[in-house]
C-alpha cells in the first residue's frame, strides 16, 4: 500500500506514536502555528504505529511511480513529548532512509524548500549538528535555545 500523498505544497507528516491523543493534538497546533500557511499533510493511520524507516523506505519503493514521495516526516515519541517537537525527517529518493532531526521551529523552512525543489534533501542532513538536528543555517538563523 502506497504512503498517504501529501496535499500540494506541504510535506507529509506520518504519526508514529499513538496512545496519547492531547500529545498529537497539541504538537499539530503548534506545528500548523510557526507559519501563516498550513506546511503539513497529517496521517494518523494505525498501521504506522512505531513503524521502522526501512518499512517505509520498501513501502514507498514498491508503490507505482506516481505514488512514490521523495521524503517523510515522522512525528513520533520524542515529538510528542520534547519541548522542541522534534520531527524525523526522512529521505525516500536519493539516500533512502537517510534521516535528521527537525524542531517544529524550522519545520516551515525544511518542508518549503524540499516541496519547491529549492534545496536537497542532503543540503539539510549535512547541515545537522552532532545530534543530528538541523537547526537552521549560520549564526544568525536563531539558533539558539527558545
Amino acid at each position: 500500500m502506497p504512503l498517504p500523498q501529501p496535499d500540494d505544497l506541504t510535506s507529509l507528516v506520518l504519526r508514529t506514536a499513538f496512545g496519547d491523543e492531547a500529545a498529537w493534538d497539541a504538537f499539530r497546533a503548534e506545528l500548523d502555528g510557526t507559519h501563516e500557511y498550513c506546511m503539513a499533510t497529517y496521517a494518523s493511520e494505525g498501521r504506522f504505529d512505531g513503524v521502522e524507516i526501512r518499512a517505509l523506505v520498501a513501502e514507498d519503493a514498491a508503490a507505482g511511480a506516481d505514488e512514490r514521495i521523495h521524503y517523510t516526516f515522522l512525528a513520533d515519541a520524542a515529538t510528542m513529548t520534547d519541548p522542541e517537537r522534534p520531527l524525523v525527517a526522512v529521505d525516500l529518493s536519493d539516500e533512502p532512509g537517510r534521516t535528521f532531526r527537525v524542531p517544529a521551529r524550522w519545520f516551515p523552512d525544511v518542508s518549503a524548500n524540499l516541496c519547491l525543489w529549492n534545496m536537497d534533501f542532503a543540503e539539510f542532513a549535512d547541515s545537522a549538528d552532532a545530534s543530528g538536528t538541523f537547526r537552521g543555517f549560520g549564526e544568525d538563523d536563531g539558533a539558539s535555545p527558545r
